[in-house]
């Protein structure tokens, strides 16, 4: 799962985080050898023309295939450098989403006043989760897939509770 809760440390506050990030099918140390198979793959056909002007024809076009592809899953790369983080303690919650770009957007309410909403077909993805509470509704997890953000909902609405921390086993006072 893409996502992971933090248990409070022995001995403080109640207190637990939720950091949740896009799903990466393709690692940093995978990419290089992606690409290279691929430029391996497709570069054996001009083997056979290895020794004509017809390998210089076609040698601009597989080196623009190679920039190509190199440039577009670094552009995914970036676009999925994302990172939600909920902590939530005793009287609120503080939600902060680091986007890509560098620039972090932040939420705050009172811990009791929160509510999950999950909005099965009526959200911009399927299974739209948001959190309510104080003035703004915010989303939380729409990177996540279908079936994720439902196991993030029942999560969420579990922990939110006046006793989700200790049902979650993340309170200090439960824990061996």
């Amino acid at each position: 799962m893409p996502y992971e809760w933090t248990p409070p440390p022995p001995h403080t506050q109640p207190r637990w985080e939720l950091c949740l990030w896009p799903y990466r099918s393709l690692l940093r140390k995978d990419f290089v050898l992606f690409v290279g198979a691929t430029a391996l793959i497709v570069a054996l056909p001009l083997i056979t023309v290895l020794g004509t002007p017809i390998l210089w024809g076609l040698l601009p076009f597989f080196a623009l295939m190679i920039a190509g592809l190199w440039t577009a899953l670094n552009i995914s790369y970036k676009r999925g450098e994302v990172l939600e983080e909920l902590v939530v303690d005793e009287t609120k919650a503080h939600l902060t989403r680091h986007n890509p770009k560098g620039d972090r957007q932040e939420w705050q309410a009172n811990r009791y006043w929160i509510s999950v909403h999950l909005h099965p077909k009526g959200g911009p993805v399927e299974n739209y989760i948001t959190l309510r509470g104080g003035d703004r509704e915010v989303e939380i997890g729409a990177f996540l897939d279908a079936g994720e953000r439902l196991a993030l909902y029942n999560d969420l609405k579990q922990a939110l509770r006046a006793d989700g921390s200790r049902k979650m086993g993340l309170d200090p006072s439960t824990r061996n």
